[in-house]
Formats: structure tokens, sequence, C-alpha cells
């Protein structure tokens, strides 16, 4: 006899899931903070890629969980030639392990991490966006 496991989640979460997740995620997003992004394209993938790993000098695929991609406003100009849409990476692996580590909800940890991207295009640090959430 084959049982079933017992509880909510008996297999992880697909890109697409996490996709539509990210979609219902911007949806509670202040407007103030979406309305400067523009065109903003949100892509799942399993795991940043390897230029990806080198540029961001990581020592595991699994430290990290986002990505923007794209110029911040602290460095456009009305001269500048746009190359395409702003796009932020969501790495599915490294979210669901954070996920399996934390116990903390799913959906608010991709909220989380599409704020903290967003923040990026704002040309906010990480350390800003530190204090921006501990104000909340």
């Amino acid at each position: 006899m084959i049982r079933k496991p017992s509880g909510p989640h008996t297999v992880p979460p697909t890109v697409e899931d996490l996709e539509r997740m990210a979609e219902e995620a911007l949806g509670t997003i202040p407007a103030e903070l979406l309305a400067p992004v523009g065109n903003l394209v949100i892509h799942v993938e399993d795991f940043p890629d390897e230029d990806t790993e080198r540029e961001m000098e990581l020592e595991s695929p699994f430290d990290l969980l986002g990505l923007y991609r794209g110029v911040d406003l602290t460095r456009q100009s009305v001269a500048d030639l746009r190359g395409g849409p702003d796009m932020i990476f969501l790495y599915r692996r490294p979210i669901l392990d954070y996920w399996c580590e934390t116990g903390e909800d799913l959906p608010s940890i991709v909220r989380h991490v599409l704020i903290h991207e967003i923040g990026h295009h704002f040309g906010f640090s990480d350390d800003d966006m530190e204090r921006i959430e501990a104000m909340e």
C-alpha cells in the first residue's frame, strides 16, 4: 500500500508556481514603488547561469535568490538608448532552500525578493533596503 505524504507541501513548487506567486506579489506592492519601474519582466529560473555566478562571485549557486538586470534610475539618462526591458530574475532552487531552512511563508519570501530587486532599480544598496525593511 502506497501512502500519500501528509502535509500541505508534497511536491516542490515549479517554475510556473513561482511565476504565479511573483505576479500575485506584484499586486500587493504599492503602486508608487512600481510606477517608475515601467515595463518590468520577471523571469524564474532554477539557478543563476555560470556567467552570473562568476560576475557576482558566488561561492555556490544557492547564494543568490534574485537579481535585478537593468539600468537603475540613478544611472539613467534621457540620452540613453534602452536595450530592452528591466528584468528581475528569481532563482527557484535557492528560494526553495531558503524557504525550507527558515520555515517562512513562501509567497512572503518571493515578495521580499521582488521588493529587494525592485529597490535595486531605484539604486538602493542592500544596506539601504535593510534599513527600509527594518522600518516596516
